[in-house]
């Protein structure tokens, strides 16, 4: 299985949201443990337990109240007849409509927190500009709603699902244009529903957004070229950087503006999220280990480090050359320590072999700049690999590389097939 595969991400799943690194593994023993039963009281004192959607896989209700097409939309309308699984989320699991119901079932279940996103295009249809009244009162209700049940609102602003507009006006995150444009969003998300969420993600996986957005095509927008992928436009050497680069930015720019204008009174956290993968050599030479040294650069420094040290990884800059964009210093500056927390979606092992590229630079997309292959272990049940030890590797790695940073595990597990009356 291939690491665009495993790396994608469109489907909702239960979340778990950890305090910070250094509780793992400060729960105290208990008898139902011993006994292969896990229970609240096996986590320490404020864990917290929730569950996640994004808009476009949930709320449906495509084009009601205003709302405006978005890169998801296309992407699922020009794949409508691929005959590989395409997902229309024009209905999805009617949350618009349904989301009471849906809150009801979160706190039947016990849940602390829901983790949603919000849809730029509902509340801002034209991408900047004038506020959709109908949009607004849809999130202002939701988010009433779940407080009234005790259940916390842990918002992401965006999530695959840029308005269409935009990326048809000026290609969207290929842009540096689209930094001004999401700071202007996340100024009217923070105005609007900052004096009850306290609990703010700029982006999701934007990692795997360049990967497969950019790079394999598999993804909104869809862009690619051959021989990564198969697309109508796009540059799977180049572009990967550029998007990656003006994520950054605007995440660090709307971050400036959440802390300059609004954190204080507001009193709340604002972070980022990636995708990340507990990454070992496939073998012990000094290859593969150092291939996967190369790799956690590729996969996780990548926009890890420019948050906490301000700039990319030594040896991104060595492998691709003039491709990869440079931080001037006031931008380094503002991306050091741009999050109060850093959010994490976990879902499998990777290992990684020494796989060399002479290709000249300029025919080589991110994963031949990494000269690594990634290789996946198999689950013929789910289709992931997730041993429990490889969260617990995860959170050591992110406490020893990053100064032990606050963490919520925003997403992990698997999912199983579950027949109920032979359905």
């Amino acid at each position: 299985m291939d690491g665009y595969t495993m790396m994608m991400p469109l489907r909702s799943v239960l979340a778990l949201l950890l305090a910070a690194v250094s509780v793992v593994g400060s729960a105290a023993p208990s008898s139902a443990r011993s006994e292969g039963i896990i229970s609240r009281d096996d986590f320490p004192a404020g864990f917290v337990f929730g569950a996640g959607t994004s808009a476009y896989q949930w709320e449906g209700a495509a084009a009601e109240d205003g709302r405006s097409p978005s890169v998801w939309d296309a992407f699922a309308r020009a794949h409508a007849h691929a005959g590989d699984d395409p997902v229309d989320g024009s209905v999805a699991a009617d949350g618009y409509h349904k989301y009471k119901e849906d809150i009801k079932l979160m706190k039947e279940t016990g849940l602390d927190a829901y983790r949603f996103s919000i849809s730029w295009s509902r509340l801002i249809p034209n991408g900047r500009g004038e506020v959709n009244p109908k949009g607004l009162e849809y999130y202002n209700n939701l988010i009433n709603e779940l407080l009234d049940h005790g259940i916390q609102p842990h918002v992401t602003m965006f999530q695959y699902d840029l308005p269409l507009i935009l990326e048809d006006e000026y290609d969207g995150w290929l842009s540096p244009q689209i930094i001004d444009d999401f700071t202007a969003y996340a100024d009217v998300c923070f105005r609007e529903f900052g004096d009850r969420v306290t609990n703010w993600t700029t982006l999701n996986e934007p990692n795997a957004l360049v990967s497969l957005g950019y790079d394999a095509g598999i993804g909104p927008p869809g862009r690619c070229s051959k021989p990564f992928g198969d697309c109508s436009c796009g540059n799977s050497v180049d572009e990967p950087y550029i998007v990656a680069h003006n994520c950054l930015l605007a995440h660090s720019s709307a971050v400036s503006l959440y802390r300059r204008k609004y954190q204080a009174k507001q009193k709340g956290l604002i972070g980022m999220n990636i995708f990340i993968y507990d990454i070992l050599p496939f073998t012990n030479s000094t290859e593969d280990k150092a291939a996967a040294k190369r790799a956690q650069a590729f996969y996780t420094g990548w926009f890890l480090d420019p948050l906490y040290f301000g700039d990319y990884p030594l040896v991104m800059k060595e492998n691709t050359g003039s491709k990869l964009p440079k931080f001037s210093e006031n931008q380094s500056e503002q991306l050091i320590n741009s999050v109060d927390f850093l959010g994490i979606n976990y879902y499998a092992i990777m290992h990684v072999k020494d796989n060399p590229h002479d290709a000249p630079s300029n025919r080589r997309d991110f994963m031949a700049d990494m000269s690594a292959k990634a290789i996946f272990p198999s689950n013929s049940t789910t289709g992931f690999y997730v041993p429990g030890f490889g969260l617990q590797e995860v959170l050591e790695y992110l406490k020893q590389s990053y100064g032990n940073p606050p963490i919520c595990i925003h997403e992990n597990g698997k999912y199983f097939t579950v027949i109920v009356n032979g359905k």
